[in-house]
């Protein structure tokens, strides 16, 4: 048997990490500024995120939602007080995907209709309806494009007015700052004539924060910075440093039945207390202000750089588009400058995800070697 060959490898093979420094089989030490899609948001090894795990998995690890799980309500308490989402309820599941097709199909279900709004350069996820409401037809096989989309131009005032009034649409599905799209962002503006005109048709608004949520962008969700209140969050990779985890805040005027929604693994101990931990390391760490602060020095930097065209993003979420594709020096970065960075559909954007506990000096590296790859 071998793996079904699915992802291009580069040639390094990952075998301790701590902070943002990961070791790899050769015993070569990089700079993790790009967290596994954003997924390391305290740091790889964080020592109050191991020692919660460990403590946990020592009493019990999984039980099904067949039974009460105390961790789940100590979860509620605490995101509802960081995230200032007290008037939302949680359903746990186990990945940003999932937590996008529950939302989708919750919204299906409250207004009895089907089609979805999103918009141009959006990733959603690889499941049904998820990728469905991406933007890469690459990646939707026929068995998804049953799905009924609306794909719309970002920031476009007068094609969404003309959308949304067809009475058709169950849900608008929208990222605060796109992740695999390039960065992209609705305008104050836009997000908030979205949020204004869904309500006015009876469509619920979903804030995808799977990628930019739990403090990326120097609010605990990236929608906060545009003052509107979406009716479901979905949310996922940074609440779990690592551990496969999601879920979605659903608004308290969206009603719960039994059996509307359901999982297997989601909320299991492990993926409760991966949570907290990740909670109260932020919140002990004050990692949501540092992430606003370096990331604002970030961009300080990157703009004394005559490369760089352009700086997208919030907090430490960013990324910096050159006028030329950027796959070579990411490659070059990783081989000679040990650094870890990602792409984007945008070919020429390098895309900047680091943990929120980096440091100035961690960032002053960074632009170093970036300067010797790009001399």
């Amino acid at each position: 048997m071998d793996l079904f060959d699915v992802y291009p490898l580069y040639d390094v093979a990952p075998v301790s990490a701590k902070g943002i420094e990961v070791k790899d089989d050769h015993g070569k030490t990089y700079l993790d500024f790009y967290g596994g899609h954003a997924v390391i948001s305290i740091g790889h090894s964080h020592p109050h995120y191991v020692n919660r795990i460990k403590e946990q998995l020592e009493k019990i690890a999984f039980y099904s939602n067949s039974v009460q799980n105390p961790l789940q309500q100590e979860l509620v308490g605490l995101l509802g007080k960081l995230s200032d989402c007290q008037d939302y309820n949680l359903f746990l599941c186990n990945s940003g995907a999932e937590a996008n097709e529950n939302a989708l199909k919750l919204a299906s279900f409250h207004t009895g209709k089907s089609k979805v709004i999103a918009f141009s350069n959006s990733f959603h996820g690889r499941t049904s309806a998820a990728v469905a409401t991406t933007d890469n037809p690459a990646i939707n096989a026929p068995i998804n494009r049953q799905q009924q989309v609306t794909f719309l131009p970002l920031n476009d005032f007068e094609a969404f007015e003309k959308a949304i009034q067809s009475d058709a649409h169950c849900a608008v599905i929208l990222e605060a700052i796109q992740g695999v799209g390039g960065l992209d962002e609705p305008s104050t503006e836009f997000y908030q004539f979205v949020a204004k005109k869904c309500k006015e048709n009876g469509v619920v608004l979903i804030a995808d924060e799977v990628q930019s949520g739990f403090g990326r962008s120097g609010a605990f969700f990236a929608f906060q910075h545009h003052g509107i209140h979406p009716d479901i969050i979905s949310i996922a990779k940074g609440m779990g440093n690592g551990f496969p985890v999601g879920g979605i805040l659903i608004h308290e005027s969206i009603k719960a039945s039994y059996g509307l929604l359901g999982t297997t693994f989601g909320g299991n101990h492990l993926a409760c207390v991966a949570t907290l931990a990740v909670l109260e390391v932020l919140e002990q760490e004050n990692l949501i202000e540092n992430a606003k602060i370096l990331g604002d020095y970030f961009k300080q930097e990157a703009a004394k750089i005559p490369q760089v065209k352009k700086i997208k993003g919030r907090g430490l979420m960013l990324g910096l588009e050159f006028d030329f594709e950027v796959a070579d020096l990411r490659k070059r970065l990783i081989h000679n400058q040990l650094f870890f960075t990602g792409g984007s559909k945008n070919k020429k954007l390098l895309r900047i995800l680091p943990a929120l506990n980096i440091s100035k000096d961690h960032i002053d590296q960074f632009f170093e070697a970036l300067n010797k790859e790009l001399s």
